[in-house]
């Protein structure tokens, strides 16, 4: 084979012909007849093929049999103008070496539209689709945008803990830790499980959220964010739903509500234009396939102001709407969580652009957003996008040490392993925000995927832990 060094199929794409070149890659497809095949040659750099023209003079008629959809090859040749439509250049191909085989009778992929439901029972193998290959690339690109978005604005990176003792939401539904026999577990005298004899001496869960340790950060360094995995082990077969996903959970000292707000609506501006900058290719191949508005959609929402409305405002807008005729699925009046109904009736039908929803009933909101003056709401926002609903939510922190313990007590949480969440507000306490982003939801309206298991290379939720 050529001493010639590989080079990406996305970079050959944008060369001059005239060229010796060496590609590699995987078969989409192969066509052709007697005299000559043309192999569509794709390496995951770029959603678009490479053309490898092979003259059939040249090459062994069991090589072509080898050469099927999956199997993966080396090329050299001569990349020259393309003689076909829809791409600028081609290789014609003076060797070709099979680096692996594939057969086509037991291959899981197909030339045919296979269904998302089908790909995802053989996730394994989806990834080579050119459905996913577009997703990953997205998915590569906002994680970067992300790292950079807070890099340029000085904020630091923490890494906060998976493995906890504390329920950030109050929710209860965590992954527990154990090393503990469950064929024989361990009691204590009340003939509960004794813990003590566990690997961390207590009970431990998988996180929900890394808010509360980010907000240890925050007070030590002003402004950090984290991103990484999160679980929630609520029994949710939703296309929103997953057990795990990824989080962005930014948290900063001296920031007021309206700040949280300001640096939330900059951030996903900020993404939205970045994935129209720099993936188009995919973004228009996604948007033929599953979405024919997405990049109008992410254009819309990146040249205007968010509305700002408060949550009482809100449920007037909906009530009013259900009394002219408005069918929803869920009722609604004052005290009431929203629902993505309600959500995305007020950003898509009355607004028509991204909502910032704010001050909440501090009924529905968790123990450590900051209490308004009037004694029922509290100084949370939600972001609601178009075709999604809530993709971001936030809040004020509350920083009284005499609201934030009386609020604990109210809800009846254990004070045993908050201590040291309440001490930021016995040594120092400062005004602080800040606000978490579900990066798969981003990632919903980014790539105009319906359902979110197809937007992570790995879907994790209910009697579902496959690959």
């Amino acid at each position: 084979m050529s001493t010639l060094k590989r080079t990406k199929i996305k970079t050959l794409l944008a060369m001059e012909p005239g060229q010796q070149v060496l590609a590699k890659g995987w078969v989409r497809t192969k066509r052709g007849n007697k005299q000559v095949k043309f192999i569509a040659l794709n390496d995951g750099s770029t959603i678009n093929n490479i053309q490898v023209v092979a003259d059939a003079s040249l090459f062994d008629e069991d090589l072509f049999r080898r050469i099927t959809t999956g199997a993966s090859l080396a090329v050299t040749g001569e990349l020259t103008e393309s003689q076909g439509s829809g791409q600028a250049v081609e290789i014609q191909a003076r060797e070709i070496e099979v680096l692996g085989e594939c057969d086509p009778m037991r291959f899981p992929l197909q030339k045919k539209d296979t269904s998302l439901e089908y790909l995802r029972t053989v996730a394994h193998m989806r990834l080579r689709t050119n459905t996913f290959g577009a997703v990953l690339r997205i998915r590569n690109a906002m994680a970067f945008a992300i790292h950079k978005f807070f890099n340029e604005k000085g904020f630091v990176y923490l890494h906060t803990p998976l493995i906890t003792e504390s329920d950030a939401e109050g929710a209860g539904d965590m992954f527990q830790v154990t090393t503990l026999d469950l064929k024989n577990i361990p009691l204590d005298k009340k003939g509960g499980v004794d813990f003590s004899r566990d690997f961390f001496g207590k009970k431990t869960s998988l996180t929900v959220s890394g808010q509360l340790e980010g907000e240890l950060g925050a007070t030590a360094v002003g402004e950090i964010y984290t991103f990484g995995p999160t679980f929630r082990a609520e029994n949710s077969n939703t296309p929103r739903h997953l057990a795990e996903f990824w989080m962005i959970e930014p948290e900063m000292a001296f920031y007021d509500i309206k700040d949280d707000m300001d640096l939330a609506e900059e951030f996903v501006k900020y993404l939205v234009q970045y994935a129209l900058d720099n993936c188009m290719d995919d973004l228009l191949f996604l948007q033929s396939k599953y979405d024919e508005g997405l990049v109008e959609r992410m254009r819309g929402v990146t040249g205007i102001t968010f509305e700002r409305v408060t949550y009482t405002q809100a449920v007037e807008i909906l009530e009013k709407a259900v009394a002219d005729g408005v069918k929803f699925e869920f009722p609604v009046h004052w005290g009431t969580d929203f629902q993505s109904e309600h959500e995305r009736y007020l950003v898509e039908k009355y607004f028509g652009k991204p909502v910032i929803l704010t001050d909440f009933p501090a009924a529905i909101k968790a123990f450590y957003m900051k209490q308004n003056d009037d004694g029922k709401t509290v100084r949370g926002m939600d972001v609601l996008f178009p075709k999604i609903g809530e993709i971001i939510g936030g809040s004020e922190r509350e920083a009284s040490l005499e609201k934030l313990e009386r609020r604990i007590d109210e809800l009846g949480m254990s004070r045993k392993n908050l201590e040291w969440y309440i001490d930021t507000r016995r040594y120092g306490t400062v005004p602080h925000s800040g606000f978490g982003l579900g990066f798969e939801r981003l990632l919903l309206f980014v790539t105009g995927m319906a359902n979110i298991r197809d937007v992570i290379p790995f879907p994790r939720t209910p009697k579902n832990a496959e690959f």
